[in-house]
């Protein structure tokens, strides 16, 4: 569960720091430092074919890790609504298992 937890927030870090939404910052893909003042490493920052291949690499590990956090965000939420529906089901047992008591201690009366 904590592991989910750091993939959300991992995704609300992205997302606030505004990777992913929006590619002005980051100038054209393996064409040196982007926009947003930091470097990208020395090959990213020499340019060239090899920085477009990093640059490709890097788009594609993180859109990776994103789409493995959703999927780990799905399952955990599918997980949930199967125990909120068994906790549901239990209490709606114990529900009439009282309604049954009061049945028959009014039919003892």
């Amino acid at each position: 569960m904590a592991a989910v937890r750091l993939g959300v927030c991992g995704i609300r870090a992205l997302q606030a720091r505004g990777y992913g939404n929006d590619a002005g910052q980051l100038g054209e893909l393996g064409k040196g430092a982007g926009k947003g003042g930091g470097g990208g490493g020395s090959i990213r920052e020499a340019g060239g074919a090899f920085g477009k291949k990093q640059a490709a690499e890097e788009e594609r590990y993180f859109r990776e890790k994103g789409q493995e956090q959703l999927a780990a965000l799905k399952k955990h939420h599918e997980e949930e609504i199967s125990h909120h529906k068994m906790e549901i089901e239990r209490l709606q047992k114990e529900i009439e298992r009282h309604k049954h008591k009061i049945k028959k201690l009014r039919n003892d009366d």
